[in-house]
């Protein structure tokens, strides 16, 4: 059994629907999605000592089965620069669960590092009942908010297909650099979205996965937030 087939094994045993985030996220790089650096902590000083080792500044997150939107019940702190806050984080954090949801099971602290802002792009996927896996693009904030500047292809994708989704978004001339924003790496983006493709072909149990925001960088690319549910 592959790991990532062992974290979809271990979810439904546990009867989740939903991978924690660190599971996802360990998902992502069995397929070659890049992610920012984490660990889980599962005290106070495990926090402090991870946030050292990853490198200040942080951002900490529940890990929760009991907790899929963590920014809506306060399970989310950006920005710790230093031993104090990612402390005081921790047991904020844990306040606001427990308020949230007295009975909540903690596993633990997403430790992760604070990403450079930069363009904000979204790669996701869902299991069309007719068509299969089906894979979406589009640029983060308001593009995919208000806007919905998005693309769409049926997995598996080429990378010519990829390569579409991307120039076909309204917003495309924003990642080849405009004004006082940075080009993005394309081929990284492309890279992502054939993994990502990949990864939903060869484990059709994924009814959903949203990999969201996606930090596109001159160089490079990070995946800050990643969700997958299974059928």
């Amino acid at each position: 059994m592959t790991t990532v087939s062992k974290i979809f094994s271990k979810a439904k045993k546990e009867g989740r629907r939903f991978l924690l985030e660190p599971e996802a996220k360990r998902v992502c790089i069995e397929y070659g999605i890049p992610v920012t650096d984490f660990k889980v902590a599962k005290n106070r000083t495990e926090a402090v000592k991870f946030a050292k080792k990853i490198g200040y500044p942080v951002v900490l997150k529940i890990v929760s089965p009991d907790v899929i939107h963590k920014s809506d019940v306060g399970g989310v702190i950006v920005n710790l620069k230093d031993t104090n806050d990612v402390q005081d984080a921790y047991k904020q954090i844990t306040n606001n669960v427990k308020k949230h949801n007295s009975d909540a099971k903690i596993v633990g602290m997403l430790v992760q590092e604070m990403a450079p802002q930069s363009t904000e792009v979204i790669v996701g996927a869902t299991k069309d009942p007719q068509f299969g896996p089906t894979l979406m693009f589009g640029l983060g904030g308001v593009f995919v908010e208000i806007l919905k500047d998005v693309t769409f292809r049926i997995a598996p994708v080429t990378e010519d297909e990829a390569r579409e989704m991307i120039t076909a978004v309204k917003a495309y001339p924003l990642l080849k650099g405009y004004r006082n924003m940075p080009r993005a790496d394309i081929d990284a983006i492309v890279e992502i979205l054939l993994n990502t493709s990949r990864l939903v072909m060869e484990h059709q149990e994924i009814k959903e996965l949203d990999l969201n925001p996606i930090m596109a960088y001159e160089k490079g690319a990070k995946t800050v937030d990643a969700r997958i549910i299974l059928e």
